[in-house]
């Protein structure tokens, strides 16, 4: 694995640390007038979640880790685990629904994700930026309210709240962005 300087960490680098893996969310280089400069590196544990926040110096060494990434269709989920079919081997494999977090209602039959692996192991998976999701209830249309930044709350058929504008009705189909789980536009 290639090493690296602590001055050239990246926000979304895995690194090597303490005998974990650890994705760089954060990175703030300074700069103090008395001393050397530093990179303030806040880490999270792509096991166990924790955060971690850590300094690193120009002159420290880490170690830089690569993960591959493959596309995975999703089949069905049975007792908590999700399983996934590699698109090019046609090989399951099974990964906990804790794994996509809160965007889980999102995943829809048959949608292929990202699966990102170290060694064999499955550490993050990544929906689709954007998904199709219908309205299940919302309130009705008002006359002559405007839309400049008016919202109303809308339940869509995976059971998520989203706000949505008031021109959008109950049965339509809209885009959800699964990065911020807001409302994109109509489908």
């Amino acid at each position: 694995m290639p090493k690296i300087n602590g001055n050239e960490i990246r926000p979304g680098n895995v690194l090597e640390h303490n005998g974990g893996l650890w994705a760089a969310v954060k990175v703030d280089h300074v700069k103090p007038g008395k001393g050397g400069a530093f990179a303030q590196v806040e880490m999270r544990n792509l096991r166990n979640g924790s955060k971690l926040n850590e300094r690193f110096r120009s002159a420290d060494k880490v170690e830089r880790v690569r993960l591959e990434q493959k596309d995975q269709q999703f089949l069905y989920e049975s007792d908590g685990m999700l399983v996934f079919m590699d698109s090019e081997t046609y090989e399951q494999i099974e990964l906990p629904a804790e794994l996509l977090g809160d965007r889980r209602p999102f995943l829809q039959d048959g949608m292929t994700i990202v699966v990102e692996f170290h060694e064999e192991e499955a550490l993050h998976a990544t929906l689709p930026q954007k998904v199709i999701c219908k309205i299940e209830e919302t309130e009705p249309v008002v006359k002559g309210q405007t839309a400049a930044n008016s919202f109303k709350p809308a339940i869509l058929e995976n059971g998520v709240k989203v706000m949505v504008p008031p021109f959008v009705g109950q049965g339509e189909s809209i885009v959800v962005n699964t990065d911020t789980m807001d409302y994109s536009e109509r489908a």
